[in-house]
């Protein structure tokens, strides 16, 4: 019998402090919906496949790993609000461990792996502190009595940039109105087409 079982998901900020979270699913008869007033949509779930559950549905071992991501994603949100951090992308992978110790189940940690993506690289350190601020902050975390474990990471968002060169001919004609002419990333020689550059 296998001692050891892996959750994962993931999440990513949505804007604000509003968040997506997708499970990695494996998932017969051990099904149910999860409703809470005025929360929509229902959630149907089942126990894990392992568990004699049925594949592709949420979990209750998928719905704590959520818990945590989804805290994570909402107070690293408004801290980075609070600090006025700007970042183009947020990320975050959560793996829960569940383990069989002295013959019970139970989640022995928490791995959670954001990924920021800023804007300047004189944001980096700051984006770290402000990661490493929300792990201390998140409330659901803060409630476990397993380790929430976190592997930070920001990276700086790549601008892409292809300088236009024209020619004077090309520039003229512009001018002139002839819009169609522009040639990115090339130099356009006189009497030839795009498709020959």
């Amino acid at each position: 019998m296998q001692v050891h079982h892996e959750y994962r998901v993931n999440a990513f900020g949505a804007g604000g402090r509003n968040g997506v979270v997708h499970a990695a699913f494996g998932a017969g008869g051990r099904n149910g919906v999860v409703h809470a007033e005025g929360v929509l949509p229902c959630i149907s779930f089942s126990a894990p496949p392992e568990f004699l559950g049925e594949p592709g549905r949420w979990t209750p071992e998928h719905f704590l790993v959520a818990a945590v991501a989804s805290c994570f994603v909402s107070t690293f949100s408004g801290i980075a609000e609070r600090a006025r951090l700007e970042f183009a992308s947020f990320n975050l992978d959560a793996e829960g461990m569940l383990d069989n110790e002295d013959g019970f189940w139970r989640f022995t940690e928490i791995k959670l792996r954001p990924v920021v993506t800023v804007l300047k690289e004189e944001d980096l350190d700051r984006a770290i502190r402000l990661l490493e601020k929300a792990e201390k902050s998140c409330l659901i975390a803060r409630s476990l009595q397993f380790k929430v474990v976190l592997f930070p990471a920001v990276k700086i968002e790549e601008e892409l940039t292809v300088p236009a060169r024209i020619s004077t001919e090309h520039t003229q004609r512009l001018q002139g109105g002839h819009r169609n002419a522009v040639q990115v990333g090339a130099a356009f020689q006189p009497g030839s087409s795009a498709s020959q550059l």
